[in-house]
């Protein structure tokens, strides 16, 4: 599959947009999270589960995905390859272990948030989330130093494809 340059270049936006955007939403819950700890203000960290539980679905699950998907296509489709290169098989476990963590972590979300709602529960002081968002945002990070410095390595196919088009140039 080849795209072209305004493909490409449409495509990379997207892929950046929606990779950015659930960094930041992560590191938003990483701010609210660490202010719920610190504080003296329960209630902030029952504002933060109700939080998680508006999000996840609608901004969160969604911006992985599309990440997950455009990083998928813009890898089939431009000379970097899916399985070519070892910062682009890394980047996409990273990836796909994030958002497979995030969707599993949304059955933790929804009975906390469901205790959060609770007026009877007020000023009842709430487990962190700590631990998962702060994990999130530091595999997502990885995952972007990656994008951005292309550490060298081919795999063993990325090697085969390497030294099979050298032997078909004349």
């Amino acid at each position: 599959m080849v795209l072209s340059a305004a493909g490409r270049k449409f495509l990379l936006t997207l892929h950046v947009i929606c990779s950015m955007g659930w960094a930041g939403a992560v590191a938003v819950f990483v701010v609210l999270d660490v202010a719920a700890l610190t504080g003296n203000q329960p209630e902030l960290g029952r504002l933060l589960w109700l939080g998680l539980q508006a999000t996840v679905w609608s901004l969160l699950i969604p911006l992985a995905l599309w990440s997950l998907l455009t990083g998928i296509i813009l890898a089939v489709s431009t000379r970097w390859g899916l399985v070519r290169h070892y910062w682009v098989l890394l980047k996409l476990a990273l990836t796909l272990v994030a958002t497979v963590v995030l969707v599993m972590y949304t059955e933790t979300i929804e009975p906390l948030a469901a205790i959060a709602k609770d007026p009877a529960m007020a000023g009842t002081q709430m487990p962190s989330p700590l631990l998962h968002t702060a994990g999130a945002l530091v595999v997502l990070l990885l995952a972007t130093i990656l994008a951005v410095y292309k550490p060298r390595g081919l795999t063993r196919y990325g090697q085969k494809k390497r030294r099979a088009g050298l032997q078909q140039v004349p």
